[in-house]
Parts: structure tokens; C-alpha cells; sequence
């Protein structure tokens, strides 16, 4: 099977779509189409159904898919070692966007200098985003919020965090919570931490930024839970009411970590790594 095609054919499949797969790839939409039909052709098998916004996959072409992704994978792996077996060519992290505010900076910084030559490149977004960037081969560490629960994930290092739940000073909050964009580990932590305690949420409104999410609680509008590096980072420590909670409450570490399967070269590197 000409892992070409299955190139195609993922691209396709992660985008749902022929034209945006062909965009991604840099292919003309035409070839593209040619090449999943030669890859239906060799298989026998229909792999997508043509829908009005684009394409959705068959039952055999979402058994195909997890095999697809593998081999594609394998085979650019392949091409990296061969282009230089000492070296780590090419490192794409993947960050929660909490992270990225207090150390990604740093943390890039201090692999440019030590590695310059390794092409580096950041994507950013909550753990559920990160989690299945790497899930998917799409970043080869990420920084995630919490302990990975995919057993198909490993821990290269462990960042202790600070975690308090955050509240306008001298004022009652109402029980909304206030957190980053759906998907984001701290606002799963505090929806359980209140149910547990038999606390009602009158609701929870998600935004794009932690800056805007400070700067709401501080006004009275509801309540949040973040790292209290990062509040001190983003200049509101002196502005909020800071419960701190113990580590047998609220164990949430940054942890970076990478594939079982897809370990960088320089995983002992990262390890180790103090910035």
C-alpha cells in the first residue's frame, strides 16, 4: 500500500473535507480527489461518504484510519532519522495556553540555545486540545495541566503548581465560574470541587483570555481556579481574594510529556532541562 495515498487519505480524514485536505497537503484539489479513488480502487473499499459540507468516514475507512495514521507516522519518522541520526532535526511542542504565560518562553529559549540548529515550533490551546495534538502525532511534547490519563502517554518531567480558587476581594461572588475556553482542566477541577461539596453553579461562561477572566473576577462576576504563578505573572495577586488549596485537594502538576511510541531524541535532554 503506497503510504502517499495514506498521506492523502489522512489529510483528508482529520479535515473532513477533499478541498481543505488538499490546502493542508499543497496538492490541487483534483489530485487529491484522484488519489483517494485510486486508494478506494486498491483497497476495494469506500472509505468516505461525500456529504454537503464535505466528506465523513465510512465504517472501513475509519478502520483504516488508526492504521493510516500509524504508518504515515512510522514512515516521516523514518525520513527524519535517515536526514540526520544525531540530530533532533525538528520539535514541535504543544503548550496549554496557562503554561505558555509563565515558562514556555523560557523553556524555548533555553532549547534555541542549546539545540540552534533544531527547527522549533509552538501550537498552544486547553489540555483536551494539547492532549489530542499529541494523541495524533501532531506535536512531539506537550504541556498538559494534570497527569495524563491516555496510557499511551509518558511524563518527561513534572512542574509543581500552586492551585487556589480566585475571588473578587472584599466582595460575594456569585457561584459562576469563569474559565478558558471549554476543554480546560482547571474548570473540570472546580465544576467537581463544588459538586462535591453540594455547592450549586449558577453557570459557567467560557473566554479566550486569561487576562479577561482575572479581570471578571475581579469586577464581582464570578469565580475561577488558575496557578497562583500565573496570577502573579499576569499582575493580579494584589487584586483578588486567594484561597490556596492543599496539594490532597487539588493535585493538578504541569506535566510535559510525549508518546510511549514517539519518544524525542532528546527526551533525556528534556528531562533534566532547568530554565
Amino acid at each position: 500500500m503506497d503510504s502517499n495515498l495514506l498521506k492523502v487519505f489522512v489529510a483528508v480524514a482529520n479535515n473532513k473535507s477533499i478541498s481543505l485536505g488538499a490546502n493542508e497537503l499543497g496538492f490541487a484539489q483534483s489530485n487529491v480527489t484522484s488519489r483517494i479513488k485510486q486508494l478506494e480502487k486498491s483497497i476495494g473499499q469506500a472509505l468516505f461518504h461525500r456529504v454537503p459540507k464535505g466528506v465523513i468516514l465510512t465504517q472501513e475507512g475509519e478502520k483504516l484510519f488508526k492504521h493510516a495514521v500509524d504508518i504515515v507516522h512510522k514512515v516521516e519518522d523514518a525520513i527524519l532519522d535517515m536526514q540526520n541520526i544525531q540530530d533532533q532535526k525538528k520539535l514541535i511542542v504543544g503548550s496549554t495556553d496557562c503554561n505558555a504565560a509563565v515558562r514556555i518562553s523560557s523553556f524555548l529559549m533555553k532549547l534555541h540555545e542549546d539545540y540552534p540548529n533544531t527547527q522549533l515550533e509552538l501550537l498552544t490551546g486547553t489540555t483536551r486540545d494539547v492532549t489530542q495534538l499529541i494523541l495524533n502525532y501532531k506535536v512531539d511534547v506537550a504541556f498538559i495541566s494534570g497527569e495524563p490519563k491516555s496510557d499511551e502517554l509518558i511524563v518527561l518531567k513534572k512542574y509543581e503548581e500552586e492551585i487556589a480558587i480566585l475571588e473578587p476581594k472584599g466582595k460575594n461572588a456569585p457561584n459562576v465560574i469563569l474559565s478558558f475556553k471549554e476543554g480546560c482542566a482547571y474548570d473540570e477541577f472546580l465544576k467537581n470541587y463544588y459538586k462535591q461539596k453540594g455547592e450549586t453553579i449558577e453557570k459557567s461562561l467560557a473566554f479566550g483570555s486569561l487576562e479577561t477572566i482575572l479581570a471578571c473576577v475581579k469586577s464581582g462576576m464570578g469565580k475561577t481556579l488558575l496557578p497562583t504563578n500565573l496570577v502573579d505573572k499576569l499582575g493580579f495577586t494584589d487584586d483578588l481574594k486567594i484561597t490556596k488549596l492543599d496539594k490532597k485537594t487539588a493535585y493538578i502538576p504541569t506535566c510535559l510529556v510525549c508518546r510511549k511510541d514517539y519518544i524525542p531524541k532528546i527526551s533525556d535532554y528534556l528531562k533534566n532541562l532547568e530554565f
